[in-house]
């Protein structure tokens, strides 16, 4: 039944059957190109399960990939399935390659399909390196700057080609819409067009005999050499599974940062190009133009500079000698290029401060969500995180206990609580109060209140009650009220907006509309005057929505412990 179908497909379709008859016999040697075949299905129809959920926008793309790697069922295992199946394409149409330059299937009648062979592998590495662009994380986005500078030594059209990419002055927007374009539309068509072409050549030509030392009997493709075939796509697909799980799938770098540095390293099939730049020192660009000519040059000459009719391996040993040390020389490079980092120390250390980086964005993604912004926004996604950024910026400098520069009263967890009250009340001019102001040495200086402990308490639970507290004691609220009429209201008001004669209006005090016109005016009257604070007024340089930002940071504090500031995470 299914053999009717393809038939009735071919029929109607024109497209070529494969040999009914192996010239040889079945052979292993065979198997690599239905093994090239079935690696491409799994790129695609993986791809086709990633682009579901890809996003092709500078601002979009890192945090969709994040979330394919984070948050996806499966979505990790998929991606690094197509990733590393985009690498084993490679290895496999390398290796298919040498095998048909040893087996002599290069020469005439099969030159086209030698040199379509030869694009193919330049196409599948142009998908590969696309596709790590499109990840827009450090490693993908410093990787294309690399990779492009290597495209734009290409003699004539390496200035265009490197234009074409970026789409502007700088990597942005148009080039990673343009990488997804080439990688999604315009490879696929051209990698299908060609591989038809290939397929279709070599089928109307028949497989190249295997060279055996005695004489092998035709045989039927099926069941011998079909079977070969599909246990070496099993074998390929259980290898690439295994690779892949071990692996852990596949990094994903922080997002990518223009401003910042990165380590580039192009991909893994221009490792040896980017290790021979290195060594080329100066003459780097001149290497770049030269080397890719040189080495794609010999292979498409190949079919023309060995047109003898022997196939046999003796027969053509300075041909073969000269692919294998091309490929020898290549492989040499790329294993020196990754020896080299592996030595560096500093790159190392680099490279794990790059990764803390980067587990740090997809956690925060992972809790967070990426903001509409942009990736870059993830790191301000932390609870709290632009009035602790402000804090760092304008206040840690003045009210931290580890600043040797403090000029003001410690500001840390805790602050405003019940116990920073009543030791506030005690020692008004501590160390950790007003111990460091000028105004702790002059006569204007508050005075520690002398109270019996059940009063001090009580005259703690007014001024604690002023910040809005939900957990007050009314009674003990009460009896502070009035030990505060008759003990300070010759220097404090509690009445909104009256100036009080000898210290701050106490209205509010620890709430968010208290440290909000504090911080935005600390001079003011009704707050400490322009004669008893040192703190400049940020109502001219921090608008009122930092100002207030920063407020409710410093109301969290009054009931956070260290650990919950811990919790926070870093900046």
């Amino acid at each position: 039944m299914i053999g009717k179908l393809v038939a009735a497909l071919r029929e109607r379709t024109g497209l070529p059957a494969a040999p009914a008859t192996m010239p040889t016999g079945p052979s292993l040697a065979y198997v690599f190109g239905a093994v090239l075949m079935f690696l491409l299905v799994v790129e695609g129809v993986t791809g086709f399960a990633l682009a579901a959920f890809y996003a092709p926008t500078a601002t979009d793309a890192w945090g969709s990939v994040a979330y394919i790697e984070d948050q996806v069922p499966g979505g990790s295992l998929v991606r690094g399935l197509h990733h590393h199946g985009g690498s084993a394409i490679i290895i496999v149409a390398g290796i298919h390659l040498v095998q048909t330059a040893v087996s002599g299937a290069y020469k005439r009648p099969r030159e086209l399909v030698w040199w379509l062979g030869i694009v193919l592998l330049l196409l599948v590495i142009g998908w590969a390196i696309t596709g790590y662009w499109l990840r827009w994380d450090q490693a993908g986005f410093y990787s294309s700057q690399v990779e492009l500078g290597i495209a734009a030594g290409t003699p004539i059209v390496g200035g265009v080609i490197k234009s074409l990419a970026l789409g502007g002055n700088d990597a942005g927007n148009l080039t990673l819409t343009r990488a997804y374009a080439v990688h999604v539309i315009a490879l696929p068509a051209l990698v299908a067009a060609v591989t038809y072409l290939h397929v279709s050549i070599a089928r109307r030509l028949g497989p190249t005999p295997v060279v055996t030392k005695s004489p092998r009997a035709t045989a039927p493709r099926w069941p011998a050499q079909s079977f070969r075939d599909v246990i070496a796509m099993a074998v390929a697909f259980a290898l690439l599974l295994a690779f892949t799980l071990a692996a852990g799938g596949v990094d994903l770098a922080a997002p990518a940062d223009p401003t910042s540095s990165y380590d580039a390293r192009p991909l893994w099939p221009l490792r040896w190009l980017f290790e021979l730049r290195v060594l080329a020192g100066g003459a780097e660009q001149l290497v770049a133009m030269v080397a890719p000519a040189v080495f794609g040059g010999f292979l498409i000459a190949l079919p023309l500079l060995d047109r003898r009719p022997e196939r046999a391996p003796k027969h053509r040993k300075v041909w073969l000698g000269a692919l294998a040390g091309m490929f020898a020389v290549i492989g040499a490079l790329t294993v020196a290029s990754f020896a080299r980092d592996a030595n560096d120390e500093a790159l190392g250390k680099r490279r794990a401060k790059a990764e803390v980086q980067a587990n740090k964005a997809r956690a925060l993604a992972r809790e967070n969500g990426v903001p509409v912004t942009g990736a870059l926004d993830v790191y301000k996604t932390p609870p709290m995180y632009k009035a602790r950024a402000l804090f760092e910026q304008r206040c840690k400098n003045c009210h931290a206990a580890e600043s040797k520069e403090r000029k003001g009263p410690v500001i840390a967890p805790g602050h405003g609580d019940r116990a920073w009250l009543a030791q506030f009340l005690k020692t008004p001019s501590g160390d950790a109060f007003y111990g460091h102001t000028k105004l702790a040495t002059t006569e204007d200086a508050m005075k520690p209140v002398e109270l019996a402990p059940a009063d001090l308490a009580d005259l703690v639970e007014l001024l604690y009650a002023e910040s809005g507290a939900g957990d007050v004691d009314a009674a003990k609220r009460e009896r502070g009220a009035k030990l505060f009429e008759s003990a300070c209201t010759d220097c404090h008001s509690k009445d909104q907006g009256v100036v009080s004669t000898g210290g701050p209006n106490l209205f509010g005090l620890g709430s968010r509309d208290y440290y909000t016109t504090f911080i935005g005016n600390p001079k003011s009257p009704v707050h400490m005057g322009p004669d008893k604070s040192q703190m400049p007024r940020f109502d001219r340089e921090l608008t009122l929505v930092d100002r207030d930002a920063i407020a409710e940071y410093l109301v969290w504090l009054r009931t956070a412990t260290e650990e919950d500031l811990v919790k926070l995470g870093p900046l």
